[in-house]
């Protein structure tokens, strides 16, 4: 069988009239479309969110500052938390699945198109929502402002008494709405990964990417359920008087805060775990070796699934839990380093003796090794009870969480950025502009977040409008504000590299990184229907071995 498995001639879409285009694409079930609207959705609302975060730094770059309002400060930090999670890195999450999966695994299409198109339309619809709470601060539709009560939403600051108006109910129907969504484009994965394999693809032949969202998908289902159940209670509580987080008539507080963490702690991996995936497709490539130990890989990352289930309550050990409670929730902290911890072994496994080309994907793949290993040692600290009681809701727990959120994931998702760019457009990115992408956000991350747990350490709370002078803050603030602007820097240089690299970058040929999934094996970019023969896997690398079948070395067994 030829390497090269589609040959069909296609019209160029520049000849197509751009009303037709317009609603070919709204209109459209292919999972290549979807996968790149989910994408472009999230890089519009990483912009939104990166400008709240930039104007937030600017309020606390320095004691006394009056840069915003304290009531427009505690909308800033709610809807960029919001924005991030739910309309960043969740359609960055879908957009990869939906375009990468079932060109990993020889499929035509994901099982369900049209749920797949249903589900993109939900997510775009709910941080749409989330957004027109806006209009309300000039009183149009009675809206009121937009939420002010903090991306996690903790009663009773959600009661109409203490959040008078609509802006509480945007942020709650918006992710109710997004969470069905969700829950679409998970059972699609699960549907698609399972049932739609090439012949000859078993379950312990499939890409890791593929298994890593297969995981994902389960755990969007376990976790995204519990968080629309506590929404609905939510609108039963603030109008038709549910009392179920009304401590007053008899409700508990306490039950929104493990509705959400049971929530919030699954959806942590939820994130990440498609990023391992990203890192173990990209590490092998550009370490010219076969992941190091891929059974056990795929046993830490089923692993993973279930223990995230058991450690949502260490974001509560300072709300008065039991001493068994807490100790449990320790031990299930400590318990989901270990799978995780055996994945970054293997990881290093794989690139060491391998032959590594430092291109931009492995650059923010290596960046990303470092950096997740101190996001879970930070972890680990802050899962010991008595060491978070000091610690809690205080910047360190910040820092903690975006060494997670940016360091680990968003530094994955800009190596596959630039890994499947040439796959998806045809074109070879900027190398050039795509390193000093790379240093200019690795230099400035490391200048907010390494730096912001110093403050928090010093006492700094977190969601804090402005400070006192004298307590030690001050220039660690100013620092980590000027690494704001580095990132802030570097998230242009990569637009501008994503735009010119469209336009103007060389061809990239089917095959520019000589790898083995099934996707490189296609047209760059890939037809309409993927493959025009259904291609046959024999191993773990079924391009490797149609482009290589000669080859006896050991490293591709």
């Amino acid at each position: 069988m030829s390497t090269e498995l589609i040959a069909w001639p296609r019209a160029p879409e520049s000849s197509v009239p751009f009303v037709e285009r317009l609603h070919g694409w709204v209109t459209t079930v292919d999972h290549k479309r979807l996968g790149l609207m989910y994408i472009l959705y999230a890089m519009v609302f990483l912009l939104i969110g990166g400008i709240e975060a930039l104007i937030m730094r600017i309020q606390l770059a320095v004691p006394h500052n009056n840069f915003v309002s304290p009531q427009v400060f505690n909308r800033l930090f709610t809807m960029h938390g919001t924005t991030m999670i739910f309309f960043v890195i969740m359609p960055l999450v879908f957009g990869f699945a939906n375009y990468l999966v079932p060109l990993m695994i020889g499929a035509r299409d994901m099982a369900f198109p049209r749920l797949n198109a249903f589900s993109f339309w939900l997510t775009a619809f709910g941080g749409i929502l989330l957004y027109f709470s806006w209009l309300g601060a000039n009183g149009l539709y009675g809206a009121g402002n937009a939420p002010d009560v903090g991306w996690f939403a903790y009663a009773p600051l959600t009661s109409r008494t203490f959040s008078v108006g609509h802006s509480t109910d945007y942020w709650t129907l918006s992710l109710l709405v997004s969470g069905f969504g969700s829950i679409g484009a998970a059972i699609n994965i699960i549907a698609t990964t399972l049932c739609l394999r090439s012949p000859g693809m078993t379950l312990g032949k499939m890409p890791l990417f593929a298994w890593l969202n297969l995981v994902m998908a389960g755990l969007v289902i376990l976790a995204i359920s519990p968080l629309s159940a506590a929404q609905i209670m939510l609108v039963i509580d603030r109008y038709l008087g549910g009392h179920f987080f009304d401590t007053q008539a008899g409700g508990s507080a306490v039950i929104w805060m493990h509705f959400f963490w049971v929530f919030g702690h699954p959806e942590v991996y939820v994130l990440v775990l498609p990023a391992f995936g990203i890192a173990s497709e990209i590490i092998p490539v550009f370490s010219r070796k076969a992941i190091f130990g891929y059974p056990i890989m795929v046993a830490a990352t089923v692993a993973i699934g279930f223990i995230s289930m058991s450690v949502w309550a260490h974001h509560m050990f300072t709300v008065g839990m039991s001493s068994n409670a807490n100790t449990f929730f320790v031990l299930s902290t400590m318990a989901i380093a270990v799978p995780t911890g055996i994945k970054i072994f293997n990881w290093l496994a794989t690139m060491w003796g391998g032959k590594i080309e430092f291109k931009a994907p492995m650059l923010f793949c290596t960046a990303f090794l470092f950096q997740f290993l101190i996001a879970g040692l930070t972890g680990i600290m802050q899962g010991a009870a008595p060491f978070d009681w000091h610690l809690a809701n205080s910047y360190f727990v910040i820092a903690h969480f975006h060494y997670v959120i940016v360091g680990g994931i968003l530094f994955t998702f800009f190596a596959a950025f630039y890994y499947w760019f040439p796959k998806v457009t045809g074109r070879m990115y900027n190398e050039t502009l795509a390193k000093l992408h790379f240093w200019l956000f690795f230099i400035g991350f490391h200048l907010t977040f390494d730096f912001m747990h110093i403050p928090g350490l010093l006492g700094m709370p977190r969601r804090i409008y402005t400070y006192e002078p004298g307590r030690g803050w001050e220039t660690w603030n100013l620092i980590v504000t000027i690494g704001v602007v580095f990132q802030a820097l570097g998230i242009l240089v990569f637009i501008v590299n994503l735009l010119w690299s469209y336009f103007k970058g060389k061809t990239a040929g089917n095959d520019p990184w000589d790898a083995w999934t099934l996707e490189w094996s296609t047209s760059s970019p890939p037809p309409a229907y993927n493959f025009a023969v259904t291609p046959s896997v024999k191993s773990r690398r079924p391009l490797w071995d149609l482009k290589h079948p000669e080859d006896p070395d050991w490293r591709y067994e």
